[in-house]
């Protein structure tokens, strides 16, 4: 029988990172990174000097993070609970914006918190891989959750008809991150998103 489906991103909706980053980035690199001071590239600074990170240098920065330091994440309250309960009523996939290098890094990092729900690994926009995701489970419905507003873009573009909660689960960046556009709500935290979405799988189913 087809279930509902839940797609949900990983960093700052399951687990934390900037604030692990942030840290990583101090120790190994004498980096000041503050994310409420806007995006990354203007967010990166060395010390003690002030000097702006050239942005060039912010990515090799994160996949040197993603490649040694995801031992240090930490879960988002609530997550593990809120993937309990929809799980009961929906199929759950995580899409995460990762090189496919580091799905068995991600796959082995959530397996350690519990999360043993199916990984994906993208580049670029979520939209046409979701879109996939729901024609390949034939989903009677589907929701998305996703911190940047960039991929409720695209998914609002590829799979309109599904749902999409935006949240940031790091309150300093809440704090500086306005609503998505293309997205139907904004809920920062899963006990206040769990009933959102299970109402919403199904109505929709």
């Amino acid at each position: 029988m087809n279930r509902p489906l839940l797609i949900t991103d990983c960093d700052e909706v399951l687990l934390h990172m900037v604030s692990h980053f942030s840290d990583w980035l101090d120790e190994a690199h004498a980096i000041s990174f503050r994310p409420e001071e806007g995006d990354l590239a203007g967010a990166l600074k060395r010390k003690p000097s002030g000097e702006r990170v050239p942005s060039e240098e912010v990515w090799p920065l994160l996949e040197g993070f993603f490649r040694t330091e995801m031992h240090r994440q930490t879960l988002v309250p609530g997550a593990t609970e809120a993937l309990g309960k929809i799980g009961e009523i929906a199929d759950i996939v995580i899409l995460t914006n990762l090189g496919d290098e580091a799905h068995p890094w991600r796959v082995g990092q959530l397996a350690k918190l519990g999360i043993t729900h199916e990984v994906i690994c993208n580049r670029g926009g979520k939209g046409e891989p979701l879109r996939r995701l729901v024609e390949r489970h034939a989903a009677t419905s589907s929701l998305f959750v996703d911190d940047l507003a960039v991929h409720h873009a695209s998914v609002a573009k590829h799979s309109p008809a599904t749902i999409r909660l935006h949240m940031v689960a790091e309150p300093r960046l809440a704090a500086v991150t306005e609503t998505a556009q293309h997205a139907h709500a904004r809920i920062d935290d899963w006990p206040s998103a769990t009933p959102w979405i299970l109402e919403r799988l199904k109505d929709a189913a």
